[in-house]
């Protein structure tokens, strides 16, 4: 229901409920109720200092949470990184062992008796190697050591042997391609989270500029809402001042009051909001003492700079994170796709060994091993493998591919949506800029109408009823100009978040 029908509706029940005139020395409207005690920003708590929009970016990109999260992501993948590569590093391997053992021998005596004779045995085995996977086969190369003592009771005690092998996928898992996927897949994901991180920080700048102009259309509406409960104050105050001398009825000093009741509500519901948006601009940029509130804010000076759609547009595609992180994903899926090609073939590895081992009685000796001084162990051989079929590897290339055409086509949503989105955001910042001038002309038309029919009311040639209903509508042109500048600013807000620009606008230097 308008406010005007509902404000005649009630004054006519006030007028037929006026059962005797209302005194002269009426009591003051009610005070607004006192905040809670709690720790609030509330309207009564003093402001700090003047707050910019470009300190408050600067101050989430600091303590927000979301970027703090989304950093440990960066991180996270920054260490996948190092593990992928850490594969390809040398592995030293060292064991070392004791065997120990008592018993008893028997011996054939030659009148046909067993004679029982102890039996220890004491030996000692020390293993020593290094192997590392080879960057550019991926196969595995090792050399190892072993030394070992027998039981003294052998003749040559100590023996030693060296060992140089070679483990080399021919077909499956084979060639560089296979042993760098990890490695670049973990390099892809590292920049995928970059941009992530890139998109996170476009989305906070957005979210920040909104909370700061919802906290200016906040605190502007409470100031609007104030003028207007003054003047219905003062109009109070005049119509009970025109009634003693006759020229005012009790109804139009119902009338005057029912707008200054009326004009209070509004101003305590628009300081709850005001202190809501500056609770959430706090929460956004992570400012922990709430019982401070945030300074003077105001809308910055909006440049009516031409703004051309190709220009958005291509920057738009250039910066954007989305379609840049479906990119790289479409990278790592190429990956798996030419792994899951190469792992379409059986498995075939070709081991290889070569050998020195030499035995002595003291540890000395053996270990001055010479491969002309001992004996020689060779090996070479193939291990084929095939399951029946290779149905699980066919299907994991069919998988791969399907992921990969998936990714494409939801690349191409992407796009298409981008375009959809500049063209609404570019759209949406020329509409409301010319909403701005007109509002800002409707309110100057409104100011003017009111002080002419305040003028009249003051002649006696109007009514409180037209002064209201002026007042509403001057009321109403300040609100549509205030909603008409909000929604620019949010206009401008989202197009820079699509093109990228916000970044460069207010200086943010992102992570390398």
């Amino acid at each position: 229901m308008p406010r005007t029908t509902a404000r005649a509706t009630a004054l006519l029940l006030l007028s037929f409920a006026v059962l005797k005139p209302v005194s002269a020395q009426s009591p003051a409207p009610a005070a607004a109720p006192a905040p809670p005690s709690a720790p609030t920003t509330g309207p009564a708590a003093p402001l700090g200092a003047p707050l910019t929009l470009t300190e408050c970016i600067a101050l989430a990109m600091k303590k927000n949470f979301d970027l703090q999260i989304q950093g440990f992501s960066t991180d996270i993948a920054r260490e996948n990184l190092v593990s992928a590569k850490a594969a390809f590093l040398p592995t030293i391997t060292a064991s070392s062992q004791r065997d120990l053992s008592r018993g008893t021998r028997a011996v054939g005596q030659n009148d046909g008796s067993v004679l029982l004779i102890p039996s220890d045995s004491n030996n000692t085995v020390f293993n020593a190697g290094i192997s590392e996977r080879i960057l550019e086969t991926n196969g595995t190369v090792s050399i190892g050591g072993r030394v070992s003592r027998a039981s003294s009771s052998q003749r040559q005690p100590f023996s030693s042997s060296t060992t140089f092998s070679v483990n080399q996928p021919l077909l499956k898992n084979a060639g560089p391609a296979i042993a760098t996927a990890t490695i670049e897949r973990s390099k892809l994901g590292l920049g995928i989270a970059y941009i992530n991180y890139r998109s996170r920080v476009l989305t906070v700048i957005r979210d920040t500029e909104n909370a700061y102009y919802n906290l200016v259309a906040a605190r502007e509406t409470l100031r609007i809402r104030q003028l207007t409960l003054d003047l219905n104050q003062k109009l109070f105050e005049e119509n009970k001042t025109k009634r003693t001398t006759g020229v005012m009825t009790d109804l139009d000093v119902l009338t005057a009051e029912y707008g200054v009741a009326n004009a209070r509500r509004a101003v305590v519901q628009a300081e709850q909001t005001a202190s809501d948006r500056e609770d959430t601009l706090l929460n956004l940029i992570n400012v922990p003492n709430f019982e401070s509130r945030p300074g003077p804010v105001s809308f910055e000076v909006y440049k009516a700079d031409p703004i051309s759609f190709a220009t958005s547009y291509k920057m738009a595609r250039e910066n954007y994170p989305d379609t840049m992180s479906a990119e790289q994903t479409i990278k790592q899926l190429e990956i798996d796709l030419a792994t899951a090609k190469r792992n379409r073939l059986p498995t075939l590895n070709l081991t290889a060994s070569l050998g020195y081992n030499t035995a002595d009685t003291t540890y000395g000796d053996v270990l001055t091993l010479r491969p002309n001084d001992a004996g020689d162990n060779r090996s070479l051989g193939l291990t084929f493998n095939m399951p029946w079929g290779m149905k699980a590897d066919r299907s994991a290339y069919r998988t791969a591919t399907l992921n990969r055409d998936s990714q494409k086509v939801r690349l191409e949503q992407l796009e298409l949506s981008l375009l959809v989105q500049v063209r609404t955001a570019v759209r949406s910042v020329e509409a409301n800029a010319v909403a701005v001038s007109l509002a800002v002309k409707a309110t100057e038309l409104s100011a003017r109408q009111y002080d002419l029919q305040k003028a009249r009311f003051d002649a006696g040639l109007s009514t409180s009823r037209l002064v209201l209903q002026a007042q509403d509508d001057l009321e109403t042109a300040r609100f549509n100009e205030l909603s008409a500048n909000l929604t620019l600013r949010g206009a401008l807000a989202e197009l820079q978040r699509l093109e990228g620009s916000s970044i460069k606008r207010f200086g943010v230097q992102l992570p390398e």
